[in-house]
């Protein structure tokens, strides 16, 4: 029996924030992708997390790679949103601290 390509990835509203996930699990592509980026391969990233196969996480980076600019230019904003929250944590404790 063959699986449709398009059963391996889900998209919806109410599941991460409507990003592409591996079908069956809450792996987002983006988490994949930047797991990628960091030089895995997609057989280091299934020892990982145990719960996804092959063929999950090269869906994955399939999606990635179509989709390369959306999805990297997704992953800087996170980024960016995380280091304003760690800039704006630091200053607030350095101010309880003074205080």
């Amino acid at each position: 029996m063959s699986t449709n390509l398009d059963t391996l990835l889900v998209r919806r509203p109410d599941v991460r924030h409507g990003r592409p996930c591996v079908a069956g699990t809450g792996i987002t592509v983006h988490r994949i992708a930047i797991l990628y980026r960091l030089g895995h391969s997609p057989e280091e990233i299934v020892r990982k997390y145990e719960h996804l196969d092959a063929a999950g996480v090269y869906a994955a980076l399939a999606y990635y790679h179509a989709n390369r600019a959306e999805v990297d230019a997704e992953i800087a904003a996170d980024e960016a949103e995380a280091d304003r929250l760690e800039a704006e944590h630091s200053t607030n404790s350095r101010k309880r601290d003074v205080a």
